[in-house]
């Protein structure tokens, strides 16, 4: 097992790293901008560093800092937790030549599942259920013929696109020649990669994602599934498992072909298969996250496993603790992405946090990466902390999440939490009745 852990990341999944480590037994080393100097992730790590300014590209994004934090610290390992580094197989692949381990999949996995073009191939060679698409486009006249052949409206894709980014809806062959050119020049500037494909849209689908673990030997582990269906301009919002729309039937078949594909390929560590799932019930693959993820908690919750510490096993080359029977979901837990914006406009909302009252109590779990008189800064992500719940059927897991919702004080700067109460007391949301265009009618 590892000595020391660098943590390469900030916020809540440093603190999830940092807890998993301890209770390992493992030493760990957190780093910092200058804006993070106070942050908690600091404060409760066995040492830390600062990296550098305030501007992500050059701390959390600075490969260069983080490869010489953890030489100076005396590091094993790298976790690059969500989010900054964490699928840039360079990155990874300057860990393992600097002679460290980076806790997560191969450079060659991250490259492959990275591309969503060739992502899609390779799902298709696996046999994993497939949108009806295209390859990579080359130019105007090829995205027009493939999207007559698949039919309109369409999604039109960056390759290089992630985390919602580079999507946009195409309903006639006009907008799509307006759009084209525009889309590809800003695939290129914001992921240094304008590769462009289509899929056929789906109007009303719902978001459903399958948790991985597998250990480079021959074993994979299909942890069930996570419904991530309300969501706000393709950026999660509530994430719950198991998912209201999957039967047993499908459960187990998908568990299947995920466990096939993912023992042809090779994969290791942990991972996450998104798929959307169409009105009459059809699963269409959309891409592989090679991470470990926001929501990966109400996956712990129902199977009551550590995904982050099987995460660190692994990658110490350790067997995972998982028991070899088939996991089934206890009860159910549902998640709430608690961020520092506006309610209404979502507009970011930094700023100093006054009154602070986290929520506890039967079924409650809070990841926070925040505390009272904390200065959330301006210049990362919103997400503040997040709140799990867990009953013994889906009923009581959102009352238990209303309950804790209405406890949660974070005063001195506007949250989401009022939209999240306003969701949880729609009736279509608690008939299970969701779509990824819930929000859209507010």
């Amino acid at each position: 097992m590892f000595q020391k852990v660098l943590i390469a990341n900030r916020g809540e999944i440093a603190l999830r790293i940092i807890r998993a480590c301890r209770e390992l037994g493992i030493r760990t080393v957190s780093v910092h901008s200058e804006a993070d100097s106070r942050a908690l992730h600091v404060r409760l790590a066995d040492e830390s560093i600062c990296i550098g300014p305030a501007d992500s590209a050059k701390s959390y994004l600075h490969i260069p800092a983080l490869i010489a934090a953890a030489e100076i610290s005396g590091a094993d390992a790298i976790h690059p937790g969500y989010g900054f580094l964490s699928e840039d197989a360079n990155f990874a692949a300057l860990v393992r030549r600097a002679g460290l381990t980076f806790i997560g999949p191969r450079p060659e996995d991250m490259h492959l599942w990275g591309d969503k073009v060739r992502a899609r191939a390779k799902a298709k060679e696996l046999g994993l259920p497939l949108m009806e698409g295209s390859d990579e486009l080359e130019s105007v006249s090829m995205a027009l013929e493939e999207a007559e052949r698949v039919g309109y409206p369409i999604m039109l894709k960056a390759s290089g696109g992630g985390g919602g980014r580079g999507m946009r809806i195409i309903r006639s062959p006009k907008e799509l020649e307006e759009v084209f050119p525009r889309a590809k020049s800003e695939a290129g500037a914001s992921f240094k990669n304008d590769a462009l494909y289509l899929e056929r849209y789906v109007e009303k689908p719902r978001h459903i994602e399958w948790q991985i673990l597998a250990d480079g030997k021959g074993k994979v582990w299909v942890l069930g599934e996570r419904e991530c269906s309300i969501q706000r301009r393709h950026q999660k919002v509530i994430e719950e498992s198991p998912s209201p729309a999957v039967s047993d039937a499908l459960r187990e078949e998908m568990a299947e072909k995920i466990t096939a594909a993912m023992r042809d390929s090779g994969y290791v560590s942990a991972g996450t298969l998104e798929f959307l799932m169409d009105e009459d019930g059809n699963l269409s693959f959309m891409e592989m996250n090679t991470r470990i993820q926001v929501e990966h908690p109400v996956t712990e919750m129902v199977l009551g496993i550590d995904l982050v510490a099987e995460q660190i096993r692994i990658a110490a080359g350790e067997a995972p603790t998982i028991p070899e029977v088939p996991l089934r979901p206890r009860g159910h837990a549902i998640e709430c992405r608690i961020n520092a914006e506006d309610p209404v406009t979502f507009a970011p909302w930094p700023g100093l946090i006054t009154d602070f009252h986290l929520p506890g109590g039967a079924g409650i779990r809070v990841d926070s990466g925040v505390y009272g008189g904390f200065k959330v800064p301006p210049n990362y992500d919103s997400l503040l902390l997040k709140i799990i719940s867990h009953g013994a059927n889906r009923d009581e897991a959102i009352a238990r999440m209303r309950r804790a919702l209405e406890e949660t004080i974070l005063g001195g700067i506007r949250t989401n939490v009022p939209l999240h109460k306003k969701i949880l007391e729609e009736e279509d949301f608690r008939r299970g009745d969701i779509s990824t265009r819930f929000l859209e009618r507010w």
